[in-house]
């Protein structure tokens, strides 16, 4: 997948993010904190989180030379509490098939969202357990969770062919409250 694949994606999930403020956890090396700073605009800010260092150097690299002064990246282990401000919306892109505690996690995300944001999540449909993809969260899996979260009942918004074997989803979820 590139940044042109990443942004349509979320372009499905939030239409409109011009000067929002967003939370890329489990960033990695940054493909959809970039999508993600280029629809928040100058106005906006993301803040890339994620623990491995060696990812977050690479994602550093990219805000220096593009002048990213939109995004704020944290070396932090996304199933601990983190120090965010309140926030239009959260996306965890093939983050939370990694997490044996989901529950936990995903309400910990929600409880970052302000009332009405919303909690975007790019996972694998349609695959096993395996030492990629350990916890697999699949469509309706996402939608058991989402209610205990605090969250309305997700909804698809996209979903393209996965090159691991199955589908990869989008699916939006909106802050109650």
């Amino acid at each position: 997948m590139n940044e042109h694949d990443a942004l349509r994606l979320l372009r499905a999930a939030v239409p409109d993010a011009e000067g929002q403020a967003w939370a890329d956890l489990g960033a990695g090396t940054g493909l959809f904190t970039r999508a993600l700073a280029s629809m928040v605009g100058a106005s906006g800010h993301v803040h890339a989180v994620d623990a491995d260092a060696s990812s977050l150097r690479v994602l550093r690299a990219w805000i220096a030379s593009a002048g990213a002064a939109n995004v704020t990246v944290a070396q932090a282990d996304v199933s601990r509490p983190l120090a965010l401000p309140p926030l239009d919306g959260v996306l965890m892109a093939n983050v939370l098939h990694f997490i044996p505690d989901q529950p936990a996690v995903l309400s910990l995300a929600a409880s970052y969202l302000r009332p009405g944001g919303h909690l975007v999540l790019i996972e694998y449909e349609g695959r096993r357990p395996s030492r990629w993809v350990p916890h697999p969260v699949s469509i309706a899996r996402f939608r058991e969770l989402a209610p205990d979260a605090g969250l309305a009942a997700p909804v698809v918004v996209a979903m393209r062919p996965s090159a691991f074997g199955g589908d990869l989803y989008v699916a939006r979820a909106e802050r109650r409250g």
